[in-house]
């Protein structure tokens, strides 16, 4: 059986990929173009890694040298919300100090069939929401997500985690879109309670 890649690393962070699940199809992904990021190994999984094929594999780091661990791989972590609970609550006992951060579409209350907002900030400390436009029809033309409500639903579920108190809220935007759409995604983070963030193309 070949090796998985559930962790890598980037710079002085470590991120986890326990999911190809997805329910967008991002224009800009990075997906489309290789089988890794960031120089790691392809991110493709054979299966998606059981609870103990996880811990197993975080059990090889020293997890205290990172400055975050970061929930971000091939597919939408709360896709497999249960997991990314467990494996957060568990990083809490075997990680303590370290930065949990979970890299979102924001879609997972749609995924779900529930709001999931109290039981992430429970165990994340900052959520990072995928804006990606500042409109709704530019929204759902780079994103192309398969739920009909994604833009009202990645909004609500942001409100609601900034609600919660217990998590520091973002949105990011990456900077291939125009400098105009970059400032209404400004307006909508700010109107939410969220701080916005501009990533670069290539990160």
């Amino acid at each position: 059986m070949k090796a998985m890649t559930i962790s890598y690393e980037v710079g002085s962070n470590l991120y986890l990929n326990f999911t190809n699940q997805c329910p967008c199809a991002c224009t800009f992904c990075i997906r489309n173009n290789a089988d890794g990021a960031y120089g790691s190994d392809p991110l493709w999984l054979e299966h998606e890694p059981s609870m103990d094929e996880i811990t197993a594999d975080l059990l090889k780091r020293d997890l205290s040298k990172y400055s975050e661990i970061v929930f971000c791989g091939y597919g939408e972590p709360t896709c497999r919300l249960d997991v990314l609970i467990k494996t957060a609550e568990w990083l809490r006992t075997k990680a303590d100090g370290v930065k949990l951060r979970i890299n979102t579409n924001g879609l997972g209350d749609l995924v779900n069939g529930r709001s999931i907002a109290a039981e992430l900030c429970s165990v994340i400390d900052v959520i990072s929401v995928s804006l990606n436009a500042g409109t709704k029809d530019e929204y759902m033309n780079v994103t192309r997500p398969k739920f009909e409500n994604a833009w009202e639903a990645m909004q609500k579920f942001t409100a609601d985690c900034v609600k919660t108190g217990s998590s520091e809220v973002v949105m990011s935007v990456v900077d291939v879109i125009s400098a105009e759409q970059i400032e209404a995604a400004r307006a909508v983070a700010e109107s939410l309670g969220a701080k916005l963030r501009v990533r670069k193309y290539d990160e």
